[in-house]
């Protein structure tokens, strides 16, 4: 089993910053696997879930269009955790978002961390 824990959501004024962070752990996380793509992924009222940001094993990245520039990911291949740093957040960047992490050759998903923008 493994398990992938978000943290770091909550509410900001528009301008303002969070920091997302998903760590995975269990009987495979702990094994010593490698992970593979990492990615945020949000989805709001009504909407379907979209792309927010992935990056590769080897640290490449890629963006949604309406946050690049704004949001950057990173990782740590040791700890099998990302990262997503959101700065000049906007009210349409309210979801909630998930973490999703490629472990063995399958896809894990986070449970979700709301980040609300709003004054």
């Amino acid at each position: 089993q493994v398990q992938l824990v978000e943290s770091g959501g909550g509410l900001v004024q528009p301008g303002g910053s969070l920091r997302l962070s998903c760590a995975a752990s269990g009987s495979i996380a702990s094994a010593g696997v490698s992970a593979g793509v990492m990615g945020w992924y949000r989805q709001a009222p009504g909407k379907q879930r979209e792309l927010v940001a992935i990056i590769t094993v080897g640290g490449s990245t890629n963006y949604a269009g309406s946050v690049k520039g704004r949001f950057t990911i990173s990782r740590d291949n040791a700890k099998i955790t990302v990262h997503l740093q959101m700065n000049s957040l906007k009210p349409e960047d309210t979801a909630v978002y998930y973490c999703n992490i490629w472990l063995n050759a399958r896809a894990y998903w986070g449970q979700g961390t709301q980040v609300t923008v709003s004054s």
